[in-house]
């Protein structure tokens, strides 16, 4: 057994030593390895060390179109060349160097260069010379005096103030243009392209600078775009402004832009539906992963996201109708201007809604104004004054009068009250325009436009009871009361359209009991266009209030210019609310306004219309509160003409308001709200035909 042990025991030996063996070789390798990193790749590998870190830039994308309902293109983007720079970090020296190298291949013109902007430049040429502009003994006492970050300040500024007009009159175009480009370079947030220049840039200018990228460190070549509108000024207020590059975020709205990626400098929807939809119109900005030296210049360029182009508006306005609608306007407006008494007559408005849906077909306005370039008189776009404005209406809002005297029990349907001038001790005398429209219910009321029997309704909804010449009190609550029914038909509130900044009216203060008379007619609280036509429209539908709107639906955007892309999301008719009411209330109203049209107030310009409207006219006694206004010491008494309607009566399709403000001075007057009424609903019901 003894030689069989030995025999093992010498294996052992020879079993390790192989295995240091194979250590040892591989420990070879690796050094050898190592050597032929260090030793011949070694150049190479260094040079990718020094590398920056990959930096990712976000470039804007185009935003998103706006279309008609009929999918006629209204907001569409233009494109252009346009000329970068992205600061990677470089310096001021490096910055300076590559503009100066830009202003050979490019024309830029030295616009908005500041004087100190000019005393910077010369310094930056001229160092030895600036420096001889402080004395040594002035740099020894501030030595002593300041500490080191505020003495480079003041010692600076001492060069600032001694630089003269005739050293500053050294600097030539040339060094101006290299200026005008360097502030640019200098304008924009580091990682982040900025606009050089995206305005008559020559196929020439940006061929040569494409060409030339590699010397260009941060330049580079790339398509811009600019918001264009086939329609020119049309709707224009309502679409919004959009900023450019040099405005970027608003100040206001920087933290809420920048926690959504946006870049300072991005453009960005700064009013009303370029505001409101901006996420939508912003799109998906392209990321572009650059790998640079430490001189900034490109190595490598990847796309990482390509990006998409904002979603597309596709609105409820027929562009059509809008145009023929803001003609009419245009026309009318002229000829009640050449009637007399209308010193003060500047505008006037048109709303046309789809009362089942909310969805606002026409929002038109126009003002007689003076052109800010030429100074000449012109008709100018207002649509915006179809929310942002506000009118006493008169008579139109008696419909609401008359559900708020139902709904709290101050009349009935049978009610009847005699129209006669009412005299309330310490006031002057109020009735209706005649003194034999005779004894009438609420329909009659309305047939001929009765401010008595509202005047009564009012009063008992206050709890009054009215004797000649006596005093009247009334419950001040009556005015809330008043006030929270009319707003469920859209009066005094907001409409809930889809645009910022919707004024809803102004209230009156007082609650002494003739003016909840004034009130009751529409010459006391101001409502806006938008506001009637909403109001209009619930009368309409049977006592629904819907949302007005301006968006119909949200497209995918396509690369094709003329198509629309995918539904993304449709918006939905949204209810408010619903008018409370028994049954036979809704439908005196709706009587009563269609006796408007055919024997009442407006039947001279309505009996024969055949798609049978309903409606109401309003009169108000007003004061001017316009442009002018401040000429006065007192504001002059005006006349406000409103009309709303609907039509067909027994099947609403459309619902419109018409407000003419300070038409005319005086007790009478022209009826341009009767013209333009007529004339818009005509040619709705044209167009409708016509697109059969």
């Amino acid at each position: 057994m003894q030689p069989e042990h030995k025999k093992k025991k010498t294996h052992v030996p020879l079993r390790v030593n192989l295995l240091f063996l194979i250590v040892f070789l591989l420990f070879s390798l690796l050094i050898m390895r190592l050597g032929v990193v260090q030793i011949v790749y070694g150049d190479d590998y260094k040079r990718e060390v020094e590398r920056t870190e990959d930096i990712t830039v976000s470039y804007p994308v185009p935003r998103g179109r706006m279309f008609d309902r009929t999918g006629k293109n209204i907001v569409d983007n233009t494109p252009s060349n346009a000329i970068t720079y992205t600061n990677f970090g470089v310096s001021q020296s490096e910055m300076l160097d590559v503009a100066e190298r830009l202003a050979l291949l490019i024309d830029v013109k030295p616009e908005r260069i500041t004087q100190r902007d000019m005393k910077d430049h010369w310094l930056r040429l001229n160092q030895e010379r600036g420096d001889e502009k402080v004395t040594e003994e002035e740099r020894k006492t501030l030595k002593n005096d300041l500490e080191k970050k505020e003495y480079d300040q003041k010692i600076y500024e001492l060069k600032l103030e001694r630089i003269t007009e005739n050293e500053l009159q050294e600097l030539t175009d040339e060094d101006l243009e290299i200026l005008a480009i360097y502030i640019k370079f200098n304008s924009g947030y580091a990682l982040t392209p900025q606009i050089i220049k995206n305005e008559n840039v020559t196929d020439e200018e940006f061929a040569v600078v494409s060409e030339n990228l590699q010397y260009l460190p941060g330049v580079d070549t790339t398509t811009d775009w600019e918001r264009d509108y086939p329609f020119g000024n049309t709707l224009k207020t309502v679409l919004g402004k959009v900023t450019d590059t040099e405005e970027g975020i608003p100040k206001e709205k920087l933290d809420y832009f920048l926690a959504r990626d946006y870049n300072r400098n991005d453009r960005v929807g700064k009013s009303y539906l370029e505001a409101q939809y901006e996420d939508i119109l912003h799109g998906q900005k392209m990321k572009v992963k650059n790998i640079t030296d430490k001189s900034g210049n490109i190595l490598e360029t990847k796309v990482v996201s390509p990006g998409q182009r904002g979603k597309d508006l596709v609105l409820t306005i027929d562009m059509d109708l809008q145009l023929a609608v803001e003609q009419i306007l245009e026309e009318e407006l002229l000829r009640a201007k050449r009637s007399a008494r209308t010193g003060f007559l500047d505008r006037a408005f048109v709303v046309l809604m789809n009362p089942n849906t909310g969805e606002v077909l026409t929002m038109a306005g126009k003002q007689i104004g003076k052109n800010e370039e030429t100074g000449r008189t012109e008709m100018q776009d207002f649509a915006l004054g179809t929310i942002s404005t506000s009118y006493n209406v008169g008579s139109s809002v008696k419909g609401a009068t008359i559900l708020t005297g139902l709904q709290t029990g101050a009349i009935t349907t049978n009610t009847y009250i005699h129209d006669r001038p009412l005299k309330i001790k310490g006031t002057p005398v109020k009735g209706s325009y005649s003194n034999n429209l005779g004894t009438l219910n609420p329909v009659g009321a309305l047939r001929v436009s009765s401010n008595v029997y509202m005047f009564e309704t009012a009063i008992r909804i206050g709890g009054g009871h009215y004797q000649y010449n006596q005093p009247l009190r009334i419950d001040p609550a009556a005015f809330n009361i008043m006030r929270d029914s009319f707003s469920q038909f859209g009066l005094g509130t907001r409409t809930g359209i889809d645009l910022p900044n919707e004024q809803i009216g102004f209230k009156g203060q007082s609650t002494l009991p003739g003016f909840l008379l004034d009130l009751s007619i529409g010459q006391y609280d101001t409502y806006t266009p938008m506001q009637l036509a909403q109001y209009v429209s619930t009368i309409a539908n049977g006592g629904y209030r819907v949302q007005a709107h301006l968006v119909k639906e949200i497209r995918d955007s396509v690369n094709d210019v003329d198509e629309l892309g995918p539904v993304f999301e449709e918006i939905q008719p949204k209810i408010l609310n619903r008018l409370d009411l028994k049954d036979g209330w809704l439908e005196t109203v709706q009587t009563g306004f269609r006796q408007v049209m055919t024997s009442g107030t407006a039947q001279r310009r309505f009996a024969d219309a055949p798609y049978k409207p309903a409606g109401k006219t309003g009169t108000a006694q007003a004061f001017y509160d316009g442009p002018e206004r401040h000429k006065y010491k007192e504001p002059p008494s005006v006349m406000n003409l409103s009309l709303v309607g609907y039509a067909p009566y027994d099947k609403p399709e459309v619902a419109m308001s018409v407000i003419v403000p300070w038409a005319y001075q005086g007790s009478s007057g022209h009826t341009a709200n009767y013209e333009i009424g007529r004339r818009v609903l005509d040619a709705y019901f044209a167009l409708k035909q016509q697109n059969r």
